[in-house]
């Protein structure tokens, strides 16, 4: 028999922008596994008409609080009003074109115990693009993420990031809010900075794709457009981002 998980105290907290089958396939791979949480909130960032009239159909199969704007705002206004709609003491936020895997149960699971547990923890990750890389004291295949300045690579900034985590929903007390009016990569640094200078402490789940995986389908391709600064493999270009980056993210922390 398969087993039920009824996540008590937890909103399901999703940002959605013009993707609305891919929130649909999200909503639907979670009832899959079986996962309930106390409140499900979608805020979506201005979405086309078509999208808001799928998003409303939707609601009549998910039992979710629709947060909406009349026009597209950016990462940062969308993250904010959506966790402003939460009244729980934890947040699980994910992004509309991710899907959890059939380990989550469990591991979420274990993630919500040590939030528990560690009264000075504020995130627990699930996704990202690359290993941190200082990690220590392991538990269930979490580790702690271990920011020392000193520590060498700019890499060891990313301990906070906006792919799937579990946070505290008074995160905002502690950390401030999402700047609005920026793109999206912006918004994130900023709060990255910002979580690191108040001292935010992460843990980190090591095997990093197999909780949930990012799906990008041919019909709703990502919103996140990059320069090709940002994006090009080119060695020379490759070489300059890695020493700006060590450069910057080194200045920006210490001012």
């Amino acid at each position: 028999m398969e087993n039920d998980y009824f996540f008590k105290d937890i909103t399901l907290l999703i940002t959605h922008y013009n993707r609305s089958q891919s929130l649909e396939h999200l909503l639907q791979s979670f009832t899959d596994l079986n996962c309930r949480f106390e409140e499900i909130v979608v805020s979506d960032d201005g979405s086309k008409p078509e999208h808001i009239t799928y998003l409303n159909e939707l609601q009549k199969n998910f039992d979710f609080e629709l947060i909406t704007t009349k026009k597209n705002k950016g990462l940062g206004n969308n993250i904010n009003k959506g966790q402003d709609a939460v009244k729980t003491p934890l947040t699980l936020y994910v992004q509309e074109d991710f899907t959890p895997t059939s380990i989550f149960p469990e591991s979420f699971k274990n993630a919500v115990g040590l939030m528990n547990q560690k009264a000075d923890l504020d995130v627990v990750r699930f996704y990202a693009y690359f290993e941190y890389p200082y990690l220590k004291n392991s538990e269930h295949g979490y580790y702690e993420m271990d920011f020392k300045l000193w520590k060498p690579g700019y890499q060891k900034f990313y301990v906070y990031s906006d792919h799937p985590h579990l946070r505290r929903t008074n995160f905002f007390q502690k950390f401030g809010r999402y700047i609005e009016g920026a793109k999206g990569d912006v918004t994130e640094y900023s709060m990255m900075m910002s979580f690191l200078k108040n001292k935010g402490k992460a843990m980190f789940y090591k095997d990093y794709t197999s909780i949930f995986l990012q799906k990008n389908s041919e019909a709703e391709p990502s919103t996140m457009k990059r320069d090709i600064w940002r994006e090009s493999d080119n060695v020379i270009l490759t070489q300059l981002r890695h020493l700006y980056r060590h450069l910057k993210f080194n200045l920006d922390y210490l001012k």
